[in-house]
This record gives structure tokens, C-alpha cells and sequence, in this order.
């Protein structure tokens, strides 16, 4: 498919220019992220075939797990207590499209989910949007030429354990400064 042809229309953080929200998101944030702070993707491009999630980074870095990160991860540091909804809630499963390996458990290393917590978010948002608009999911990440040496390990770790081939393959990394030359 070339998305040349798409006339992607773009939803900045999930509203379009004029303020129309992008159709289905807060449903699909709902069943992914539930009432807890919801996964915010810089940019949609939504054409008619096809659903495009854009993470752009400018100094950051990819976001990790802020429970884990705080000692606060329900599978490592508080056992017993409700576990973490992207082990537990189907819609939201971390593991029906990545290979992230077993559950963590108390005494686990630093779990994946722990290293690609905001990119695979945003990945279950897309698919399950993907999904209900009946597009082809395409998931971005927009960098700085100069950023891209800090960021390439965790994006190609992260790609490589993607377990949909087609997904795969329309997994992109662009650089700022390229993006800028398209407008010439």
C-alpha cells in the first residue's frame, strides 16, 4: 500500500485542526488504558485505508513504566495486590503482540514492559483503533538525525519483538529533518 495515495488527515494528540476529535479514540483509550492516565500519541494520520501513530521525540527518550520506575509495579513489588492491566485485561494484553517473554514475577529483572512501556501502548491503542476503523496499523517513531544513536537500540529491541509480521513491516523511524524537506 502507498500512503502516498492515502490522504492522510492528521489528529494532533488525537484532535484534528478544527477540534473534531479523531472517531472512536476515547472508546478505544477506555478498553486499553482504562480510567488511569490515558496513552497520548502525538499524531494520528488517518487515511482511508490506513491509521498511522507518530511518536515524535525531540530530547526525550522512549517513556518507561513510572510504576516500575517507583518501585510500584504490581507483578514485581507489590505482589497480592490487583495485578498490572497490560497482563491482565485482553484488550489492553501487552503479550498478544509482543514478544515480551513470562509474566514478571517478585525478584524479576527489569521486565521489557518496563523498557518499551510508551511504545507499546501506544501500539495496543493502535491496533485495537486500527481495528475498529478497519485500517492497516503503521506505527512511527520522528526523531532528530542527532538523537537517533540514543534511541536505535530500544526502537530495534522493540521491533524486534513485535510478533506480527505485517505490523513489521510498516514500522517506520523518519528524521525531523527529512520531514522538513518534504514541505520543499
Amino acid at each position: 500500500m502507498e500512503l502516498r495515495d492515502e490522504g492522510l488527515r492528521p489528529y494532533y494528540w488525537g484532535y484534528e485542526v478544527g477540534g473534531e476529535r479523531l472517531p472512536g479514540l476515547d472508546a478505544v483509550l477506555e478498553a486499553v488504558d482504562g480510567s488511569g492516565q490515558q496513552t497520548e500519541v502525538d499524531l494520528f494520520l488517518l487515511g482511508e485505508h490506513a491509521l498511522v501513530l507518530v511518536e515524535a521525540k525531540r530530547s526525550g527518550g522512549l517513556g518507561r513504566c513510572s510504576r516500575y520506575l517507583s518501585a510500584r509495579c504490581p507483578e514485581i513489588h507489590l505482589p497480592g495486590q490487583a495485578g498490572c492491566r497490560y497482563w491482565e485485561i485482553p484488550a489492553a494484553l501487552f503479550s498478544d503482540s509482543l514478544a515480551f517473554g513470562s509474566r514478571p514475577t517478585p525478584g524479576s529483572d527489569s521486565p521489557p514492559c518496563n523498557s518499551h512501556y510508551q511504545l507499546a501502548r501506544t501500539l495496543k491503542v493502535g491496533e485495537e483503533l486500527a481495528a475498529r476503523l478497519n485500517r492497516q496499523l503503521h506505527l512511527w517513531l520522528w526523531v532528530p538525525a542527532a538523537r537517533w544513536a540514543a534511541l536505535e537500540r530500544d526502537w530495534l529491541d522493540f521491533t524486534d519483538r513485535v510478533t506480527e509480521a505485517q505490523l513489521w513491516k510498516h514500522m517506520r523511524v523518519l528524521d525531523w529533518e527529512a520531514i522538513r524537506k518534504l514541505s520543499t
